[in-house]
């Protein structure tokens, strides 16, 4: 786990929007969201709490961006 810095804390804080970060080194962008809204994401998804998307079946439903 990574603890937020204070001045990244205060972005959050000042965020009205979902935070979102960006890896320096490939430039893909992630976004920070509370863990509550995340298990709740898992379980609309009915991947029940905390858990990840594991079917390979269903990856083509995946969009890709090429």
């Amino acid at each position: 786990m990574i603890e937020l810095t204070k001045e990244q804390a205060l972005a959050l804080e000042r965020q009205q929007a979902p935070l979102q970060l960006v890896d320096p080194r490939t430039r893909e962008v992630y976004v920070l969201v509370r863990k509550d809204v995340y298990d709740l994401a898992c379980i609309v998804v009915d991947g029940g709490k905390g858990k990840v998307w594991d079917d390979e079946a269903d990856n083509d439903l995946i969009r890709k961006d090429a």
